[in-house]
This record gives structure tokens, C-alpha cells and sequence, in this order.
């Protein structure tokens, strides 16, 4: 791409909540044009899961603000709340006096406005039902979870780059395994080129795998891989189920056309 910045492609959010109100997490992540990702999330103590979803979306935002996009770029979010309350419900709270139509106080008021004031003009967003198998959509949700139960998951760093397993992460290998200990590349690095080379091996050699499997390969939730009857790509590869919950990795060569 040259000297040309890398756009965002791709933005996704979630919340959860244990109770709601209760313990919360929420989750977002962005995808760029070179392959790269950066995954966002973090918790709340006592929180509802509405609070949690609008929590996303400010993040993404507030971090878009400063990159540049992809004229198509869309905001994914399963959260019918969200989308109404920017789309339909903003300019009348507003004009109210953030009064809803039957009088009452707009909840979550110090959120929404601060969404109002994060609007990017030319952004849409986009729903899509949550665990229906969006990879985006339940990467978010697992993030939202995990933070919601206290956990700290590993989140991606833009910094991670897209390459293909033949060349780049092969040579990238070598190099990290080469250095000094001091000039070695960061640990999340050497993690992702690691699953890259295991995902080109696993093609290569024709390997089935288990849902369990696959699901850590792809850094997704289990529950992603349910109901998938035809075959999706992935990075460089094509995911094709074989039946009896088994699945096995195939070079993109396979006929499917890349998403763009």
C-alpha cells in the first residue's frame, strides 16, 4: 500500500452484564485494511448491560476519531437499543429537554451525549443478531464476558500485521528466533505468526480438526462454529466443514472470494 495510511474496514462492539445491574465488560474491535486488528474492552463494577453497549460504542468512536476510514466502513453492533437511541430517539430526547416521549428522564444520559458529541459523519451503524455467528460480533461479546466476570482477556494490538504464512511469517520466525533476546519481537507478535505457521501446516497436511480446536486456532468463541454449513474464509484460508463437527483448513485457492 505504500506510503498510503491504513483504513479502518471493519468496527464492532458489545456489552454484557452479569445481573444487570450487576457486574459489566464491554468489548469492541477494529479491523484495518492490511489484515490487523485492535480489540478494546473493559468493566464495570455495578452497571446494566444497556450502559455496557453504549460504553462500545463510545469506545470505537473516540478511537476512530483519529483514524482514517474506509468509505464503507460500518459500526456492528446487536444492541436494537444503541442504534435506536442515536438513529431515532436523539432529536427528540433533545428537543425535550432529554425527556422521553412520555415525560419521563432519558437514562444513561451522560452516555448518550457523549455519543452525541462522538458522532463521525459518513458512519452508520449496522445490526446483526447477537450469536449468529458474526465472528466480529461474537469476539466483541467474548471480550464483554470475560471483563463482566472479572476476567482480563488478551486483547489484539493494531501492531500486529497481516502475512502470509508462506513468506512472511515463515521468515518472520526465523528472524524473532535469530535475535538477540533484547531485539526479540513482542510476545502477541511471535504468538500470531506461531498460529499463522500452524494453520498453513494444518492445511497443508490435510488435518481435521474439532470444534474446540479450531475455535482456539481462530481465537473464537466455540459457539461461532454451530450451524456453519458451508465454508468461510479466514486469513488466508478457506474453513470447510466436514461434518460430525469436524472442520479442516484449506489454501484460499479454494474458489471463495475474499471479503473485502
Amino acid at each position: 500500500m505504500g506510503d498510503r495510511p491504513v483504513r479502518v474496514v471493519a468496527a464492532a462492539c458489545d456489552g454484557a452484564c452479569s445481573g444487570n445491574p450487576g457486574p459489566g465488560g464491554w468489548g469492541a474491535l477494529l479491523r484495518f485494511e492490511d489484515g490487523s486488528r485492535r480489540e478494546l474492552g473493559g468493566a464495570a463494577p455495578a452497571t446494566t448491560n444497556n450502559r455496557m453497549e453504549l460504553t462500545g460504542a463510545l469506545a470505537v468512536l473516540e478511537a476512530l476519531r483519529d483514524l482514517p476510514r474506509h468509505p464503507d466502513l460500518v459500526l456492528l453492533t446487536d444492541s436494537r437499543y444503541l442504534i435506536d437511541g442515536l438513529d431515532k430517539w436523539m432529536a427528540g430526547w433533545k428537543r425535550k429537554g432529554w425527556r422521553t416521549a412520555s415525560g419521563g428522564a432519558v437514562l444513561n444520559r451522560d452516555l448518550w451525549e457523549l455519543l452525541d458529541a462522538a458522532r463521525l459523519p459518513g458512519l452508520a451503524l449496522r445490526h446483526v443478531r447477537g450469536h449468529s455467528g458474526d465472528p466480529d460480533n461474537d469476539r466483541c461479546d467474548a471480550i464483554a464476558v470475560a471483563y463482566s466476570r472479572g476476567q482480563a482477556p488478551a486483547l489484539a494490538v493494531e501492531s500486529q500485521p497481516a502475512v502470509t504464512p508462506e513468506v512472511g511469517a515463515k521468515a518472520l520466525v526465523e528472524e524473532v528466533a535469530g535475535a538477540d533476546a533484547g531485539d526479540r519481537a513482542p510476545r502477541s507478535l511471535q504468538t500470531l505468526l506461531s498460529r499463522l505457521e500452524l494453520a498453513d501446516r494444518l492445511a497443508a497436511g490435510g488435518y481435521s480438526l474439532r470444534a474446540m480446536e479450531l475455535a482456539r486456532l481462530l481465537e473464537v468463541p466455540t459457539a461461532t462454529l454451530e450451524g456453519k454449513g458451508d465454508p468461510w474464509p479466514w486469513r488466508d484460508w478457506i474453513v470447510r466443514p466436514l461434518g460430525n463437527g469436524c472442520w479442516r483448513l484449506e489454501r484460499g485457492a479454494g474458489g471463495l472470494a475474499r471479503p473485502q
